[in-house]
């Protein structure tokens, strides 16, 4: 990412995650802006010269329906048992040649692209799809006291319909920045620069996940192998540890590597580089996450010496180009400049360099100083872009007939390696299951990466959705954002746009998903004349883990309440999960379960029972559904919400019907 770092970052268990940033080079997603320490890193000239041509067409085809029932953490584990992307590639199911693919693969070898549709055409709701656009335009204001950016496109988009893209505000309105008073001097309104669909960004961050690719992109071809060590590929990358260092780890941020280091201050090439070779892990390779820039920049290195191509070169070749992303390069000639977002105001002290207003050109500083072209940022694009990056990736590495990864190999961007680290999980390159930034749209399959330009790409393969946040929230000066409440907004709005589908059709319980909601949907009370009486009813629910659940409630007087155990099973049926504490969180999968919970063995006596939720955390998942609510003993039905008098006999607070 682009911007100023915050120093060495902290290790997991060292120090408690509320007192320190969670990354070096953006917000903790707490709410709270980082204190500068000095700017992010990045090497930007070529390790070695040349150029060779690498023709990428479509590879043979494995299945890209995952992996054979695998979960994401167990498919990560027997990578590392096997010890190698290409063995992995040969154990997946349906990986040899003949394999077909899935539906959405097939369409997309078939050339099909993504277009522009209604919410209707997508699978949306319309209204709140609408709402993704008035979350974003929201932050143009105060947040809370300066505007979060002065300018932002969004597009949201499932399957291959884009069914929101809006810009709003500026991409040029501040010329200068008084750090003294904490003014900025505004272009006069004649001069500003309205920000427009199609925009071009300083993607800052969301450059590694263009290095990853490339990464995974070796592997396939036999270059790579992820559990190497570096210094098989970069024999220079030695010393204090650094040995130990594998190519998964820098992938990964379990390098022990610290965040950062001043690369601007090295005004040689050579300089850069000792630099590079004299950083020491801090801790032992492999037993710590630590979001660092420094490896990316190591496999930029390390992509640079095994291909003897340059960064950029490989960009254009391997992924722009073959997806036909015209718009996404690193540095942008200057015949863009006025279709970019300006960026910050960079002088001292918040600044490591002195560059007044930068517009068109690399924000990060190291990244600029070092020639514009870095592993870990300097990659410039647009929403459009984007968004046909998600769609191969959610197309199993093809878009418009044209592939730039197996189905397998993408797989691999989407697995979590850092099942150790939990919280951090991380696949290839990507972020995964992160509500801090991903709102609502976070799931256990849902991947992404932010950057600290104000940029921000979210995809969702369980809903086949993808969510694009560009802002230009530095502009006027890094200090002004604050958290990521622009991201997690338009998540939440999204991921309620994605309909939940009842079997009847018809309107189930909801719970909501508004921070810090909470609720009870309380039955009548009944008095089963045997020992057999049972709750039954449907169920989905999307809650954060260990910040928001529903429970299930037993009372015999409606005042003290006890937690009733349950069961639930998958509607397509399965192994019954037992719940014995009387409540359920976390994700069901997007699939509706199947409750049946035992009523206390009282017969005569009078029973209540109830649903109660709860979000206790900073986010919300997508909330909880409860429909086709039943109790029943052998011989007599005492409560059915199918009944209208039934029905009308339940109590809700803070539940509601809907039918979405």
């Amino acid at each position: 990412m682009g911007g100023t770092a915050t120093g060495d970052g902290a290790a997991r268990g060292t120090v408690p995650r509320d007192t320190v940033p969670r990354d070096t080079d953006r917000d903790d997603g707490a709410g709270r802006v980082p204190t500068p320490a000095g700017p992010s890193t990045g090497v930007g000239a070529p390790l070695l010269g040349g150029r060779e041509t690498y023709a990428v067409g479509p590879a043979a085809a494995p299945d890209g329906g995952g992996a054979g029932g695998l979960s994401r953490r167990r498919l990560g584990a027997r990578l590392l048992a096997l010890g190698g992307v290409l063995v992995l590639h040969a154990a997946l199911p349906g990986a040899g040649a003949g394999a077909a693919g899935n539906p959405a693969e097939r369409r997309a070898l078939q050339g099909l692209r993504l277009r522009y549709g209604s919410a209707r055409q997508a699978g949306l709701l319309e209204k709140h799809l609408e709402g993704v656009a008035d979350e974003a335009r929201r932050f143009l204001g105060p947040s809370p006291e300066h505007p979060y950016y002065a300018g932002a496109v969004v597009l949201a988009g499932r399957g291959r319909t884009i069914a929101l893209h809006r810009a709003m505000g500026d991409a040029v309105r501040y010329a200068d920045y008084d750090g003294r008073t904490d003014r900025p001097r505004e272009f006069p309104a004649a001069e500003r620069i309205a920000m427009a669909e199609d925009t071009v960004f300083d993607l800052a961050s969301l450059s590694k996940l263009f290095t990853s690719i490339l990464a995974v992109q070796q592997m396939e071809r036999g270059r790579l192998d992820l559990e190497a060590t570096v210094d098989r590929y970069l024999p220079e990358f030695t010393g204090g540890g650094k040995e130990a260092v594998t190519v998964r780890q820098l992938l990964t941020h379990t390098s022990g590597l610290r965040s950062w280091a001043p690369f601007y201050q090295e005004p040689t090439r050579a300089g850069q580089l000792r630099l590079l070779w004299s950083v020491r892990p801090q801790e032992t390779p492999g037993t710590v996450y630590r979001y660092s820039d420094l490896n990316l920049i190591a496999l930029q290195l390390l992509l640079e010496r095994i291909t003897a191509r340059t960064l950029d070169v490989l960009l254009h070749d391997e992924i722009t180009a073959p997806l036909g992303m015209h718009r996404t390069r690193y540095n942008p000639p200057l015949s863009w400049r006025r279709v970019t977002a300006a960026t910050e105001v960079q002088r001292p002290p918040w600044s490591g360099l002195d560059r007044g207003l930068v517009w068109g050109e690399v924000h990060d500083e190291n990244a600029h100083a070092l020639g514009g072209v870095a592993g870990h940022a300097g990659v410039f694009g647009t929403a459009w872009d984007l968004a046909v990056l998600a769609r191969a990736l959610l197309d199993g590495g093809v878009y418009a007939g044209r592939r730039i990864l197996r189905p397998a190999s993408v797989e691999l961007l989407f697995t979590d390696y850092n099942t150790a680290f939990p919280g951090d999980d991380h696949g290839l390159g990507f972020e995964l299951y992160q509500h801090w930034y991903m709102g609502a749209m976070a799931t256990p399959h849902s991947a992404g990466h932010t950057g600290f330009t104000g940029t921000s790409l979210v995809l969702d393969p369980t809903t086949d959705s993808f969510l694009i946040l560009l802002g230009n929230s530095v502009h006027p000066v890094r200090t002004w954002r604050a958290g990521s409440a622009p991201r997690v907004a338009v998540g939440n709005r999204f991921a309620r746009a994605v309909p939940v589908r009842t079997k009847h059709g018809g309107p189930a319980w909801y719970s909501g998903m508004e921070t810090g909601g909470a609720g009870t949907l309380t039955l009548p009370p009944l008095t089963p004349t045997t020992g057999n009486a049972r709750l039954r009813c449907a169920v989905w629910w999307d809650t954060v883990p260990g910040a928001g659940a529903f429970h299930l409630e037993v009372s015999a007087d409606g005042a003290t309440w006890e937690p009733l155990p349950f069961a639930t099973v998958r509607a397509t049926g399965g192994t019954p999960e037992q719940w014995p504490s009387g409540s359920a969180g976390g994700w069901s999968g997007r699939m509706w379960h199947r409750l049946e919970a035992p009523l206390p063995d009282r017969p005569g006596q009078e029973v209540r029972l109830r649903f109660r939720h709860a979000a206790t955390g900073r986010y919300v998942g997508r909330g909880v559904y409860v429909d086709v609510l039943r109790v029943a003993e052998p011989a007599h039905l005492l409560f059915a919400e199918d009944r209208p008098a039934d029905a009308a006999r339940l109590e809700a607070v803070g539940w509601t019907r809907s039918a979405d």
